[in-house]
Order: C-alpha cells, then structure tokens, then sequence
C-alpha cells in the first residue's frame, strides 16, 4: 500500500474518533463511528492474503449488524422523546439499545465472538489499532448515556471478565490470547461506568498504555505464536528479560501500574454493596493471570539447549525505534505511586 494511501486512512481513523467525541447529536456521532470502521477495513487488507481478507469481511459484517442497531435504536429515541441529543436520551429501550450496539461494537461478552476471530488473522499493528484506538469512540458514547438502571452494564462488564478469564485458556496465538485480554479489561471499565465514571478513564488509560507497550515489544520481538517467545532471548534479551513484567501488570499484580485500577474498583464495588460482584471479578481475573504466567513461564525460564544453535536468529539491531517501547514500558511497570495523583485529575 502505497504511503500516502496509509497516511490517508490513519488520518481518516483519528478524524472518525474526533468527530465523535466532538459531537453532541447521535446522526454525527453514529457518523464519526462509521468513518472509523471504513477507514480500518483497507488496513486489515493491505497484506492481501485469504486470512486477512476473511478477518476483514467478519469484522465489516460484525460492524455493520452494531452500527444498523444503533441507528435504529437512536431513530426509536428520536421518535419517543422529540431530541437527538446525546445526553439527553431517557427511554429505557432505545437506552438498552444503544448499550448492546456499543457493546458489539467494542467487543463486550456476549457480543465479542467476532473480536478474537479478527484479531489473530491481522499484523500485530494493526492489531494494537484494533486493540486500543477503535475502543475510544463507542466507550465515549457509553461514557455519555445516562443510565436509570445500572443492569445492563454491571451483567455486561461481569460476562466479560468471565468469558475474557476462560477464553484465553487453550489459546497458543499470542494475538488471540491478547484479544480475550481485551476482553477481560474491558468488562472492567464497563463494570464500573454507572458507579465511577473516573475509575473508567484510569483502568481505560491503564489499559492503553500496558497493552500499547505488549504489542511494541511482541512487534520488535516478531512474536506471534506462544512458542516464538521461547527464542525471543536470543533476539533482544534485555526487552526479553522487561517482558514478563509487562505481562504480571497486565494481570494486575502489585507493585506494577496495573495493579492500581483493579483495586480501587473493587473497593467501590465492595462500599457499593455489591461484594459478591467483586468477589466474582477478582476469581475470574485470576483466570486471565494464569496465561499471563504461562507466557512469562514461555519468556523466561525456556532455555537452551531447547533450540539448536542452527536454528537461532541472528541478533540484528532493530529496525524500528525504541524510543516509544521504552517509554511505554516504563510507564508500565512504574506508575502505581502516582495513581492518587492521576485519579485526582481524572476527578475535575
């Protein structure tokens, strides 16, 4: 694909979220929202071969079924209530609606089936785009809606972290493993969206960041299968001995940065009174932490003779910058001190 193509879809990308987040009316926000979509089908594709294709025609078709629900759920809300205002919708099945239509759109339990499908088929870039920046503008939109009855997302966001737990057991494509990871994730912003809305942004931009710094590491590793990692040591060592740390903050254990979001919405759901919610959440995030270990077992405590000295890669320098993983990496295992103050920020 030619460059100024790629440039132009990723400009179209960034304008379809904008456009979402700066707009107040649903036609222009549902427009936003379908911008973003066409604009990453071409990118699944730019690599043309059978698996790629086949991603990118579930993911049109899983997009297509949200967006038509979506714009029949904003076209019932018009018809009830006289407005087209975001903030302002109020009838509870148009509400429902649109819920379930974002749900599908970000990949929520039980409407995620489409999501670990799409991903193992696409390169690991355009998989982290998929991954992070596609979840902005429906969470946004979720983000919006004022809700009288809390159900819909509390049954959605547990679902999730439930299926997200249990998928990834058998799962060997580390892209696969990385989706039901998404999953998982957001069932915890999703949980908590009604209670918190700023524990939302805190575990959304936790996740940005952990997962941004995994797929940077897995793209300069050239990983994409469980086994490959066991070779990663004799390719960059020094991001293969930092990886393991990446993946335990991802599962959220102290004292790494993932830790802090998991904690403070449990303690919300436990002063809420919904203990046995949070006592569900935290047994099924364990779930996910246990192919998180398996890959940090794969990483690290693989060793030679495992792999016969003709059959190790050559130890090249990068061919990307370092700069970026770097400073995501650090991020990621470092920012567990600062949540107070971040969190306060996220208050105002």
């Amino acid at each position: 694909m030619a460059q100024i193509v790629q440039s132009i879809l990723l400009m179209s990308l960034g304008l379809g979220t904008m456009m979402t987040f700066a707009s107040t009316h649903w036609l222009l926000a549902w427009m936003g929202i379908e911008i973003n979509t066409l604009a990453l089908i071409p990118l699944m594709v730019q690599n043309p071969h059978p698996r790629a294709v086949e991603a990118a025609t579930k993911y049109f078709f899983a997009q297509t079924v949200a967006s038509a629900l979506l714009l029949f759920a904003t076209l019932s809300n018009s018809y009830l209530t006289g407005t087209w205002n975001i903030p302002l919708i109020s009838h509870p099945a148009p509400t429902t609606l649109c819920i379930l239509a974002l749900a599908m759109k970000v990949g929520l339990a039980p409407l995620h089936t489409w999501l670990p499908e799409v991903m193992q088929a696409l390169d690991l870039r355009i998989a982290l785009i998929l991954s992070t920046w596609q979840k902005l503008a429906p969470l946004y939109l979720m983000y919006q809606i004022p809700l009288t009855n809390s159900n819909t997302l509390l049954t959605l966001g547990l679902m999730s972290i439930i299926i997200g737990g249990l998928g990834g057991f058998n799962q060997v494509q580390l892209r696969k493993i990385l989706a039901y990871s998404s999953i998982a994730h957001l069932g915890w912003m999703v949980i908590i969206l009604s209670i918190s809305p700023p524990l939302t942004l805190l575990a959304l931009y936790t996740y940005l960041l952990i997962s941004t710094s995994l797929f940077l590491s897995l793209m300069l590793l050239r990983a994409k299968h469980i086994n490959s990692l066991s070779a990663s040591w004799a390719k960059i060592p020094a991001l293969t001995a930092i990886l393991p740390f990446i993946l335990l903050s991802l599962g959220g254990l102290p004292p790494l940065t993932g830790f802090a979001p998991k904690w403070l919405i449990t303690m919300v759901l436990v002063q809420e009174g919904l203990t046995l919610m949070a006592l569900t959440a935290i047994l099924s995030s364990l779930l996910s932490l246990y192919y998180y270990l398996r890959l940090f077992y794969t990483t690290t405590l693989t060793t030679p003779p495992n792999n016969l000295p003709g059959t190790l890669p050559w130890r090249f320098r990068p061919q990307r910058n370092t700069l970026l993983p770097a400073l995501a990496i650090t991020a990621t295992i470092t920012l567990l001190p600062l949540t107070p103050t971040i969190l306060t920020y996220l208050t105002w």
